[in-house]
């Protein structure tokens, strides 16, 4: 299964899963976009470990940075639709 580029979306994506996860617990918000931020790290570099085609890392500190942005991505969404929506 070649997932190319469409990667850094699936970790944006499953980070927002998560963070809606944790959402729904009694942990404070404040800690949402660091669960997020290390979760898009995990799955980056495991990404990046299996060798995804066009992951757009070749080391694990890129995969691990491009997994805390894409980490991270998913709370600006997040606030980006909440703000829209106001």
């Amino acid at each position: 299964m070649e997932l190319g580029i469409a990667s850094v979306a699936a970790i944006t994506a499953i980070a927002y899963l998560l963070g809606m996860a944790v959402k729904a617990t009694s942990v404070a918000d404040k800690w949402i976009p660091i669960i997020c931020g290390a979760a898009g790290l995990i799955l980056g570099v495991v990404a990046w470990a299996m060798g995804v085609p066009d992951y757009p890392a070749h080391d694990w500190l890129n995969a691990a940075a491009v997994g805390i942005v894409s980490g991270w991505a998913a709370t600006g969404l997040n606030q980006s639709i909440k703000q829209i929506t106001k």
